[in-house]
């Protein structure tokens, strides 16, 4: 990776960033400038920066870490899928927990792209572009449950509206440390990269701002599990459903992290993987190591829903907990109260 650098002057004022950056070095496409800006991989005058639809201002340092080049056509590979519908223009899968949605750094191999291509023999080439193809959506490769592709570039065109249009149904299921107060409620916050860490998003606080991404998040707290303190009546763990009216990058982690309710197993926003909880016997030692141990974040897309892009009929495609959720969720039940 290296990093480039380019000063915007009086002509370049008001130019899309996107734009700015593919005229600035000739050997990077727009389309390429917009993806590594929404990867966090641009930063301006040293404060990153992942609207590639800003405009740029005269006098400001762009800084572009550029990634090595990359094999680009991912290789189709035999890896057996959960497959919940399919049809000629698009196919749902059940993506199970280590499976990554398409290459990347690190993840060249095994990932759901080279399982697509295998599966689909050749009805995904060209697809939304050679690395990602048919690819509309994913979900963090610790994440499982339910995901499309689209096998035809109409099926692609329309499920690409209608994410954008935020006119599909997506519900997921998530074992917090605690529980939100209230219960039940919306978390309406914006989304952008964290100015601590490039990697990690964050909430954007400040109402001014004009950084970060509109996302919207509604839960409800399905069940609650244990005490977190004798005495106190708090729960130490609750299952939650969150209904998705935007698709930001890691929504539901960052928004359940920011109303004290972080994800049991989450490596990035949960602080501590395991929970707190007062008690003491078997099923009291068994629900703590579990959770201790998982070894991911405790989320599941558990079901998908939204009108057919070609053929109109309403699709909805459910997926069961995993074992290590399901494993996970019975112990915490069986814990005293």
């Amino acid at each position: 990776m290296s990093k480039i650098s380019a000063t915007a002057d009086e002509n370049d004022r008001g130019t899309r960033l996107d734009r700015f950056l593919s005229e600035q070095f000739e050997d990077l496409s727009r389309s390429r400038a917009k993806t590594l800006v929404k990867e966090g991989a641009v930063d301006v005058d040293g404060r990153p920066i992942d609207d590639p639809r800003a405009g740029v201002v005269p006098g400001s340092t762009y800084s572009l870490d550029k990634p090595a080049p990359v094999r680009a056509t991912p290789e189709p590979e035999d890896i057996p899928l959960d497959v919940l519908f399919e049809d000629e223009h698009l196919i749902m899968i059940n993506k199970p927990s280590g499976m990554a949605v398409h290459p990347a750094p690190g993840s060249w191999q095994g990932t759901l792209v080279n399982a697509l291509l295998h599966h689909c023999r050749g009805e995904l080439s060209g697809i939304g572009g050679v690395e990602r193809p048919g690819i509309v959506h994913r979900i963090d490769k610790g994440t499982t449950g339910v995901l499309v592709a689209a096998k035809t570039e109409a099926a692609h065109a329309g499920l690409s509206a209608l994410f954008k249009q935020h006119d599909i149904e997506r519900t997921y299921l998530a074992f917090t440390r605690g529980a939100p107060r209230p219960l039940v409620g919306t978390v309406d916050i914006r989304i952008g990269r964290s100015t601590q860490d490039r990697k990690k998003m964050a909430v954007i606080r400040d109402e001014e701002s004009e950084e970060g991404r509109h996302a919207v998040t509604h839960f409800k707290a399905l069940e609650l599990y244990g005490e977190l303190e004798n005495g106190t009546g708090l729960p130490a763990a609750a299952l939650i459903r969150c209904q998705l009216e935007t698709g930001r990058t890691h929504q539901i982690r960052v928004h359940m992290a920011h109303i004290n309710a972080p994800l049991i197993g989450d490596p990035t926003y949960g602080r501590h993987r395991g929970i707190k909880a007062y008690g003491s016997g078997d099923e009291f030692i068994a629900a703590t190591t579990l959770a201790r141990q998982l070894d991911r974040q405790a989320l599941h897309a558990a079901s998908l829903g939204f009108v057919h892009p070609v053929t109109g009929e309403d699709i909805h495609a459910e997926a069961p907990l995993p074992e290590d959720l399901a494993n996970l969720k019975a112990a915490l039940k069986a814990m005293p109260t």
